[in-house]
């Protein structure tokens, strides 16, 4: 017959792997669970601090980035970018909404782009922003941005069987210190509308398509 004690301790050894087996699958759960939340915390994390169309932080995150890039900037000099693009609503207008999140999109790859490291931000609407570390602040070397800036932006932009091309009015000012970004940032704003002023008679402002083949 079967030692009854042999058949207690199987039992008891069978009784531990089972008891191991469900506690391992519960711990198993758990850190599932928790890697789920923290992805979850993470991605609304992004969301509250980016811009869901063009993935660009938002204006909060831009004045708090922009913060703490001053307080690091170790006296390097730093610019300020505003710009807003000229006659946006003829793009919607014309060619519907779908189409303006696509330029949308575009200006914001290309601004980023441009700005390579450094900090660049949609405020909201078709009005972005930056803060450029630079190799100096005089006004020519402004001037110079600025246009590159410009031309960039309005490279053609496909839309399916089109190309539209919009401009931007662009202004830039130096960031004198840490606590003087809002300063900076009043002084580009003021540069970009005064920029804005004198195009408002040039054709180029005005938005353009042109044929563009499907591929």
């Amino acid at each position: 017959m079967p030692d009854p004690v042999s058949i207690a301790s199987g039992i008891c050894a069978a009784g531990a792997l089972l008891s191991t087996w469900h506690l391992r699958r519960r711990a198993l759960r758990a850190e599932a669970e928790i890697d789920h939340l923290q992805a979850e915390l993470t991605a609304e994390r992004h969301a509250a601090s980016h811009d869901p169309l063009t993935g660009l932080p938002n204006r909060r995150a831009f004045y708090r980035l922009a913060a703490t890039l001053l307080t690091d900037a170790a006296g390097r000099p730093l610019i300020a970018v505003v710009l807003d693009l000229d006659d946006f609503k003829q793009v919607n207008d014309r060619y519907g909404h779908a189409a303006g999140d696509q330029v949308l999109i575009s200006v914001a790859e290309r601004l980023a782009a441009f700005a390579g490291d450094n900090l660049v931000a949609r405020l909201g609407g078709d009005e972005f922003a930056g803060l450029l570390t630079t190799p100096t602040v005089d006004r020519r070397w402004i001037e110079h941005a600025s246009g590159r800036l410009c031309e960039m932006l309005a490279a053609p932009i496909p839309l399916g069987g089109l190309s539209v091309r919009v401009t931007a009015s662009v202004g830039l000012a130096p960031v004198t210190g840490p606590t003087q970004l809002t300063e900076a940032l009043r002084h580009a704003d003021a540069a970009m509308y005064r920029a804005k002023s004198l195009s408002a008679s040039r054709p180029a402002r005005q938005l353009v398509d042109t044929a563009h083949p499907a591929e």
